[in-house]
Order: structure tokens, then sequence, then C-alpha cells
């Protein structure tokens, strides 16, 4: 690769910061080998989207081409609580066993849960696998005040989660952002007072979205939901390669020209 000054420096893998997880809302085994082949270097975890797993073909094949290729799987936090709403905790353990996951993702955004089971069972899950936990409702007639947005993914963290997801659907018009997409940067503003960017990953399926961030926190900003098509195109935007943050990452964000 050409040798280009002024590119941001990225975290390598295996990442802390930085960390671009896709979504995998059934793809082939077909389609995982491609996307293995092309976008491997750029991705840390993959989630089953929602409840995705229970049909789809060749999962466990799946969840060791992932492995192999130094990516960390996982099932949606809609799947936990598929699972919990039915009193099947120990079975959801059992599952996360038998497909030998590494990570798993507590939720509440569909279903009503006391926040002190929640935080249970991060807890116990922690002492299993990594354990990242989502913040937010998939309700939208649900609002959630800014102040408790914050005690619950501080809460959640000293319960065990390794990060707190900020929720925003794979629609990316809830949660952390407006109707139209927008950020709501009023509440991002205030969950960033009390907690560390580099606990949170936010959930920005829409280019304007992570172009958003990546302008407020830097190239190496945690984003989730992406499609397996778009995580090239992140990386891009990572870079400082893609004409929305072109100007980004130069010198007192100028022109530069030393041949002429």
């Amino acid at each position: 690769m050409i040798n280009i000054p002024f590119l941001p420096e990225r975290s390598c893998k295996p990442r802390t910061t930085g960390i671009t997880m896709m979504m995998d809302k059934g793809l082939s085994l077909k389609e995982t080998e491609n996307f293995i082949s092309s976008s491997s270097e750029y991705t840390d975890f993959v989630k089953f989207g929602f409840g995705t797993a229970l049909i789809t073909k060749n999962l466990e094949e799946k969840i060791k081409l992932y492995k192999e290729a130094n990516i960390k799987p996982y099932l949606g936090g809609t799947l936990f609580e598929i699972f919990i709403i039915r009193g099947l905790f120990d079975e959801y353990r059992s599952l996360i066993d038998k497909l030998k996951l590494e990570v798993a993702e507590v939720s509440d955004g569909a279903i009503t849960m006391n926040h002190d089971d929640k935080c249970k069972y991060i807890d116990v899950l922690s002492k299993q696998v990594t354990v990242l936990s989502e913040v937010g409702s998939k309700d939208a007639g649900v609002t959630i005040p800014p102040e408790e947005w914050n005690s619950m993914m501080k809460t959640e963290l000293s319960a065990g989660a390794w990060k707190v997801i900020a929720e925003a659907r794979e629609s990316g018009n809830l949660g952390i952002y407006n109707s139209d997409g927008k950020a709501n940067k009023s509440l991002i503003d205030n969950i960033l007072c009390d907690i560390a960017p580099e606990k949170v990953l936010w959930e920005a399926p829409q280019k304007a979205q992570q172009v958003w961030f990546i302008k407020l926190l830097g190239s190496n900003v945690n984003l989730g939901n992406i499609s397996n098509q778009e995580v090239i195109s992140l990386e891009t935007l990572r870079l400082g390669l893609r004409g929305d943050t072109l100007m980004d990452f130069l010198p007192n964000n100028s022109y530069i020209n030393e041949n002429y």
C-alpha cells in the first residue's frame, strides 16, 4: 500500500477501540466466505441479528469460519430476550456453550425487565463469556431520560459488561437517534459526560451516522450494526479515504501541495 501522509492511525486487531461490529442477517456460507475474504481485517464482531440464529442454515459452520478469521460472532440481543421471557436463561447459557461462542449480548429493548435482574444476568454471563450489554428501547413510544441512560450504562459496566451498546435498531431511527435518523446530540453529549467513549459501542447503521461519530470521536470510535456490504466503506470513512471525512485528518484541515 502507498504510504500516504496524514492518515489517522487505526487500532489493530484484537481491538479494544475502533471496533466495527457487522450485523449478519442470514448470510449464506458462500456469502460469509466472501465477506471474510474482503472484510475480515476490518471486522471485530459479527452479531447474528435478532433471532436469525435459530433459523440460519449451517450456523455452526458459519461460526467456525468467523472465528478462524479472528472475528468474534455472537447471538443478537433479541434472541436473549426471547429466551428470558420464557424463563430459559439456563438453556440460553447452554446454547452459548454448544455453539462455542465467546461473546454474549444482554438487552431488554423489546421486553420489560427489572434492571437489577438485567444486571444479574450480566454478572452471571460475564463469568462465562465477554458481555456486551445494550441500553435503550426498541419501542418508539418509550422515552428514557438522559440521566437514566447514564445510570444504566454505569451500572451495567459495573455488573461485568465489557462494553455497553447504545441502541439504535438496524433502522437507525430510535434510541440515540431521532426519528429522522439524525443524532440526538443532547443525549449523546450527556452520555459522554459520564461514560468513557471507548466503553460505548454506538449503533450506526446509516452512513451519515457513521460520519457524525467519526467527526465527533475520531477514527477509532466503536461502531455497530454495520451492513456486511458497508464494512469497507466504513473503514474508508475512518481513514479519511472518502469525501465525507477527507479533510478531517489533515493538519489545520487545510489543502497541502508541496509539488508545485
